[in-house]
């Protein structure tokens, strides 16, 4: 069974940059389409950003984000980053990791197996 650990939240000031890490375990990390989601206070949680298995080839961002934030991968690592860029204070969320085995749907929360625990990112100044 996958777990799936969320590091490098924190607080930054708006027009500022962090980099989210999502540790998995397991040896079928690399098969695992990947997304972030985040959820603000009293708001339903949404996706973020989506990438493919393996070489992890094709991304997808939601609106909000792109052009802002990148979703990577490195199998290797069995690690996830979301590197987010140019900060605003409506990005402020918990941010969660998923993991998905079927990616056909990567905004569908319904979609996910495995969930990280979440790690807070407050943009203000």
């Amino acid at each position: 069974q996958a777990q799936l650990v969320e590091s490098g939240g924190g607080l930054v000031q708006p027009g500022g940059s962090l980099r989210l890490s999502c540790a998995g375990s397991g040896r079928t990390f690399r098969s695992y389409f990947m997304a972030w989601f985040r959820q603000a206070p009293g708001k339903e949680r949404e996706s973020v950003a989506g990438i493919s298995t393996y070489s992890g080839v094709n991304t997808y961002y939601s609106d909000s984000v792109k052009g802002r934030f990148t979703i990577s991968r490195d199998n290797a690592k069995n690690t996830v980053y979301l590197q987010m860029n140019s900060l605003k204070p409506e990005d402020t969320a918990v941010y969660y990791c998923a993991a998905s085995s079927i990616g056909s749907n990567w905004r569908s929360l319904s979609e996910y197996n495995y969930w990280g625990q979440g790690t807070q990112v407050t943009v203000s100044s």
